[in-house]
C-alpha cells in the first residue's frame, strides 16, 4: 500500500511539474537559509575557539595602552607605566601556582647571521614564558631563571627566523646579532599553527619568525626610552581552579593602586572573550533562525495551498476510490505523503543549495564555514515537520470528501 501511495503522490506530482517546483521554492530557500546559517555560524564558533585557546583559557592579559609622545609624558608624571614591580606585586598577590611573566618587544634595525638577514620580531620574556604561552621545543632548551637574572645573551628562535638566519642547519650554538649585540642560540622553539587576525580588539600574530631574548638582558643591553612602559605586557596564568573573573578583578585593583588610577593599561581575560563572543553568536543564530523560519512558514503556506488546489482539481477521483473502497484514512494518507514528498524533496534541493552557499561565503568573503550532519539532519527533520504541518488540513479536506457528490462534481 505505501509504495502505491507513493506511486500515486509521484505521479500527480510529476504531471505539474512547474506548479511543483514554484512550491518547492519557498522550503528549498529556507532549508538552505537554515543550512548556510549553521555553517557560518559553526566556523565562526570554531575560529573563535581557536584563537582564544591561541591566547589561553586561564590566562589573563595586561596591556600597556599606547600614547601619543605629548600624552605620554603627562601620564608619567602621576604614573610608572607597566613594569616589573608590577610583575612582583601581582606574583605576591595572586593565588599559589600562578606564573606571572613581563614581555617588552624590542625596537631592531639588524637582526643577522654570518648566513643570512632576518625581519623577525625580538622579544624579552621572563623565563617562564614559553610555558604560559604554551610554546614547545624542537631542540635545545629554554631559558632559566639564572639567565634572567644575570641578562645572559641568549636566544630562542622560532622556526621561521631559524630558516632566515641558518637555512636548514641547526641553530644550537650559533651566534646571531641583534642591533649591537650577539648572541646565542640555545633553543629552537617548534611550529607554531596559529591564524594570525584580531580578536575582540586582540591582535594575535603568528610567533614562527619570533626571537625571544631574557626580559633583563633587553632591558640591560639595549636603549630603552625611559619615557615608555618598561613592559608592554604582563602575562598571568592562573592554576586550574581558580576563579578569573575575580582574579582577573583583583589584578586590575592591583596594577591600578599602583599606578594612581591612572588608566594606561588594558586588560584582557580571554575566557570573558569567549563568553562574550558565544553571546554574540547566539543572537546571530536567532536572528538568521527566525528570518529561515519565516521562509520556512511561506514554503508550508505554499504547501497547504496548492494541496487544497489539488483537493478540489481531483474531486472526482477521490470519489471514485472512496467507491471502489478506499477508506477516509488512505485518502488522507495519499494527499498527506504528497505534502510530505514535496517538503523533502525541497529540503534535499536546500541542502544541495545550502552547501553551495557555505563553500561561496568560504571561498569570496574568507569566513571559514563548517557543516556538520546535525545542521544537515536538522534542515530535513524541519522540512518534514513543515510538510506534515501544513498538509494535515488538506488532507482531512480530502478525507471528508462525500463520494456521491464527489462523483457528481464536475
Amino acid at each position: 500500500m505505501l509504495f502505491e501511495l507513493l506511486r500515486i503522490a509521484t505521479d500527480n506530482l510529476t504531471r505539474h511539474k512547474l506548479r511543483t517546483a514554484l512550491t518547492m521554492l519557498g522550503m528549498i530557500f529556507g532549508v538552505a537559509a537554515v543550512l548556510a546559517m549553521l555553517s557560518i555560524g559553526a566556523g565562526a564558533e570554531e575560529e573563535t575557539l581557536t584563537l582564544i585557546e591561541q591566547l589561553g583559557l586561564r590566562n589573563i592579559v595586561v596591556r600597556a595602552k599606547e600614547f601619543d609622545e605629548t600624552e605620554l609624558k603627562a601620564v608619567r608624571q602621576d604614573s610608572p607605566g607597566l613594569s616589573r614591580n608590577d610583575v612582583q606585586a601581582l606574583k605576591k598577590a595572586l593565588p599559589e601556582g600562578s606564573l606571572v611573566v613581563g614581555k617588552r618587544m624590542l625596537q631592531t634595525y639588524q637582526v643577522a647571521s654570518a648566513f643570512g638577514r632576518s625581519d623577525s620580531r625580538v622579544f624579552g620574556v621572563g623565563a617562564l614564558y614559553p610555558r604560559v604561552a604554551s610554546l614547545d621545543l624542537v631542540e635545545g632548551s629554554f631559558f632559566l631563571p639564572a639567565d634572567e637574572l644575570n641578562a645572559h645573551q641568549y636566544c630562542l628562535l622560532g622556526t621561521a627566523a631559524s630558516r632566515k638566519l641558518f637555512g636548514l642547519a641547526s641553530p644550537l650554538g650559533q651566534s646571531l646579532k641583534i642591533n649591537h649585540n650577539w648572541f646565542t642560540v640555545i633553543g629552537l622553539l617548534a611550529d607554531q599553527v596559529i591564524q594570525e587576525g584580531e580578536f575582540e580588539g586582540v591582535k594575535i600574530e603568528n610567533p614562527n619568525n619570533d626571537i625571544y631574548i631574557p626580559l633583563s638582558t633587553l632591558l640591560t643591553k639595549f636603549e630603552v626610552d625611559p619615557v615608555e612602559d618598561e613592559l608592554d605586557e604582563i602575562v598571568i596564568q592562573l592554576p586550574p581552579g581558580a576563579d578569573i573573573a575575580r582574579q582577573a578583578s583583583l589584578a586590575s585593583s592591583l596594577v591600578a593602586s599602583m599606578h594612581r588610577e591612572i588608566d594606561d593599561f588594558a586588560l584582557v581575560v580571554p575566557q570573558q572573550l569567549l563568553q562574550q563572543s558565544r553571546q554574540a553568536q547566539r543572537i546571530f543564530n536567532i536572528v538568521m533562525g527566525a528570518i529561515a523560519s519565516i521562509s520556512l512558514l511561506v514554503g508550508g503556506i505554499g504547501i497547504m495551498n496548492i494541496m487544497l488546489a489539488s483537493v478540489l482539481e481531483r474531486t472526482s477521483e477521490i470519489g471514485l476510490r472512496r467507491a471502489l473502497g478506499a477508506r477516509r484514512r488512505d485518502i488522507s494518507r495519499q494527499f498527506l505523503l504528497e505534502a510530505l514528498a514535496i517538503s523533502v524533496s525541497g529540503a534535499l534541493m536546500g541542502i544541495a543549495l545550502g552547501f553551495a552557499i557555505s563553500h561561496l561565503v568560504a571561498s569570496y568573503s574568507g569566513w571559514p564555514t563548517i557543516i556538520r550532519p546535525l545542521s544537515v539532519l536538522l534542515g530535513v527533520g524541519v522540512s518534514m515537520s513543515i510538510g506534515l504541518l501544513f498538509g494535515i488540513y488538506p488532507a482531512r479536506q480530502a478525507a471528508h470528501v462525500s463520494p456521491i457528490e464527489a462523483l457528481r462534481y464536475e
